[in-house]
């Protein structure tokens, strides 16, 4: 599962830096930042929701 999250941030990544590098291509920039802060969120509530509570 971890794998999966972590290629999704580079292919987001990569997707963000394109967009940016080429001027016509802004939104897919934008996009690309989108996408990695929702995964890398969805990683961390994974992440969070899977320890079992200490106490």
């Amino acid at each position: 599962m971890w794998a999966l999250i972590i290629i999704f941030l580079v292919l987001w990544a990569v997707l963000a830096i394109v967009g940016f590098a080429l001027k016509g291509l802004l939104w897919l920039g934008i996009i690309g930042i989108v996408l990695f802060v929702g995964t890398l969120l969805l990683g961390i509530v994974r992440r969070r929701s899977s320890k079992p509570p200490t106490g």
